[in-house]
This record gives structure tokens, C-alpha cells and sequence, in this order.
């Protein structure tokens, strides 16, 4: 079928649980055909903080929620010490469908392509229209791909306070799958942790960076 995109697949109703419904069967691009189901974003609809990732993990496509894996632990411990609350963000992925590999009993996670991110970015736009979040957090570069461009490095510009709109900013960080890669899992953590704790000033008092008091 090759890459349509989703557009096609949006409903006419434009709210948090027809988007989630409609998303069900999206054919917008080859995902859909392996993965086990469409893993849609969750959480409250008016949140201050949006937590955009790169795409469903093999626990998140099985269960059919966003960053229930070990790398949602992770995001969950982290947002706990920032003065997050989990429970009133909204979490996606900037890709909808598990790609992956075989691998023996595992399946092993591959990156989108950027015809695929841009097939499921339709979905994106319309969860940033819906819930227009005060700090959309951006995990890891395919959703910095996804929502700042391709030329966007996070690796040089992480923990900085990006405007999205008028009082309305983007801060991105390492995907928290990065961590538990990492040879130094408590360096990397406390670099995650930091940039959230940015994105938590940034909500609380305006722009403010790294610097700020």
C-alpha cells in the first residue's frame, strides 16, 4: 500500500475519544499490518503537559496504552521527582504502530522512517490541537523530527524552552529508553531529570532555562 498517510482516516468529529476510536483503523501506512493494534495517546484532555515519544514499545502494542514498558518506569519515576503529575499529562507517541523485527522470542524495535512518521503525523496535529498543552515535552528525535523539523538536533538544544505559541513551549529531551541503553544509566538519568524539571519551571512561571533561579 505504501505510505497514504492518515489523513484520510480522521473523523468528521474532531474530539479526544473519536480520534482515538478513528485511529483504530488506520491503514496510513504498513504498520498497521504486523503490529497487534493502533496505541493511541492517553491521558486528560485540557493537560498542561504533553509528553510526545517515538512509537509504541513491545508491551505498550500488546496492552494498547502509551509508556507502560520499562522505559515508562523510568518517565514515571522522573516525572514524580520533577513535580509532575502523571496523572494530569497527556502521553503519546509520535508514531502510532510498533515497527519491529523477529527476534526469537523477542521482537526487536526498529526506528520509523520518516515516510512513516509523516504518514501518522495527522494524528499528532490533531492530539496538539485538541489538548494545546502550556509545555509539550519531546522525547527523543523521531518526535523532535516529528513536531521541530528535521533539522532540529536534541542533542544540542535539550532542556531549552522552545516557543510553540504564545505561552505555549516545547522542551526536548533523550527518549527515556535512551537511559536504560546507556553505559552510565545515573549520568543519563540525571541529565532526563533536569530537562523535565525545566519543562516544570517553564509551566510554572513562564520561560525560564536552565539558568534560571
Amino acid at each position: 500500500m505504501g505510505n497514504i498517510g492518515a489523513q484520510r482516516f480522521l473523523p468528521t468529529e474532531v474530539s479526544l475519544p473519536a480520534l482515538r476510536e478513528a485511529a483504530r483503523r488506520c491503514e496510513g501506512c504498513d504498520l498497521y499490518r504486523d503490529a497487534t493494534q493502533t496505541v493511541f495517546g492517553e491521558g486528560v484532555p485540557d493537560a498542561r503537559f504533553m509528553l510526545v515519544g517515538e512509537q509504541p514499545g513491545d508491551q505498550e502494542d500488546q496492552e494498547g496504552a502509551p509508556f507502560v514498558g520499562p522505559a515508562g518506569r523510568v518517565l514515571d519515576r522522573a516525572l514524580e521527582e520533577a513535580g509532575i503529575d502523571r496523572e494530569a499529562v497527556y502521553v503519546t507517541n509520535a508514531v502510532k504502530h510498533f515497527k519491529f523485527t523477529p527476534g526469537g522470542k523477542r521482537r526487536i524495535h526498529q526506528k520509523p522512517t520518516v515516510g512513516e512518521i509523516n504518514a501518522c503525523r495527522p494524528w499528532l496535529e490533531a492530539e496538539m490541537l485538541l489538548v494545546d498543552p502550556e509545555v509539550t515535552v519531546v522525547l527523543g528525535a523521531t518526535a523532535a523530527r516529528a513536531l521541530l523539523g528535521p533539522d532540529f538536533r536534541v542533542t544540542r538544544r535539550r532542556g531549552e524552552p522552545v516557543p510553540r505559541r504564545e505561552g505555549a513551549y516545547y522542551v526536548a529531551t533523550i527518549h527515556p529508553s535512551a537511559i536504560l541503553r546507556a553505559p552510565d544509566r545515573d549520568e543519563a538519568y540525571a541529565g532526563f531529570l533536569a530537562d523535565l524539571t525545566v519543562a516544570a519551571r517553564t509551566a510554572a512561571s513562564g520561560v525560564m532555562g536552565p539558568g534560571a533561579p
